[in-house]
């Protein structure tokens, strides 16, 4: 949903959030939402030149264009807002996950109910493009965020086309006619070179992948060089939003667990947290990086 402010509260934006007609552009998000919140994955990690923070907003290339998102009463300002970018942009903000859903079922249960207390609002982003999501794990296999966050950087600046302040992240078309030398230059080992270079040269059918059940999309992916089980559950869990994706075997959600219900099998958690592994993963790992944990 879409709607436009006139008048008095566009004097106090700065002129470029507001459109020829003087109106801010509003883009709806289903409450509760917590921008801050839910937007400090662009932050805490370092640079990221296809998602920029500054001045207390975020942009993203949409459609060809730089993208300015905002906080707003009700949902979020967005400058430029048409079809095109407000698909983006709620797909970015994780609009499509069930909050209510989950706020209700965590009320039952005894180590989400504070957290999901403390973190009300948070609506964990997603990644638009399915292939920026699997060239993003790739990078971050094996390695800290930090060190992923700068080597993606780098590959953005070197083989996205830059809009404004931001870089769109590089398509697979642009990267099928890199080098694994090219890559290793930017930071990449070998191997990861070679899985970029094969899923940008050899790509899924991109378009099937949200028609098919968890089980069936790993299936597909996992017979792709490169793309292991840890691989494959952050797609589920951060482009197809799947409720019950739950990354097991991410050392971050395995020290999460740790934190906050002791000496326990990550993958029997995740069992119990059925249907919202998803969220539930989003917000323990959050509860973690804000010092929650016991």
């Amino acid at each position: 949903m879409v709607s436009k402010r006139c008048g008095p509260p566009c004097a106090i934006r700065r002129s470029h959030a507001r459109n020829d007609n003087g109106c801010v552009a509003i883009l709806h998000l289903p409450e509760p939402y917590d921008f801050t919140l839910s937007t400090a994955r662009f932050r805490n990690w370092g640079r990221d030149l296809a998602n920029v923070w500054k001045d207390g907003a975020l942009y993203r290339a949409a459609a060809g264009r730089e993208v300015r998102i905002a906080a707003a009463r009700g949902g979020v300002d967005v400058e430029p807002l048409d079809a095109e970018t407000g698909l983006v942009v709620r797909k970015l903000l994780g609009a499509e996950f069930d909050l209510d859903g989950f706020y209700a079922f965590a009320a039952t249960e005894p180590v989400l109910a504070p957290l999901v207390t403390r973190l009300r609002g948070l609506r964990p982003p997603l990644a638009p493009d399915p292939f920026e999501t699997l060239v993003t794990s790739i990078t971050a296999q094996q390695v800290s965020l930090h060190a992923a966050f700068a080597i993606r950087s780098r590959l953005v600046e070197q083989f996205g086309e830059r809009v404004g302040r931001v870089h769109s992240f590089p398509t697979a078309e642009r990267l099928a006619s890199a080098s694994e030398d090219d890559l290793a230059a930017l930071g990449f080992s070998r191997r990861k070179a070679e899985y970029v270079l094969g899923l940008a040269r050899e790509p899924p059918a991109w378009d099937e992948l949200p028609l098919l059940d968890d089980d069936e999309v790993k299936a597909r992916l996992v017979a792709i060089r490169g793309l292991g089980e840890w691989t494959v559950d952050w797609f589920l869990a951060r482009h197809l939003a799947r409720p019950r994706a739950w990354p097991a075997g991410d050392l971050g959600l395995r020290k999460a667990v740790a934190a906050f219900y002791g000496d326990v099998d990550a993958r029997a958690v995740g069992r119990e947290l059925d249907p919202f592994q998803n969220l539930a993963a989003h917000y323990l790992l959050a509860g973690l990086y804000a010092g929650s944990g016991s």
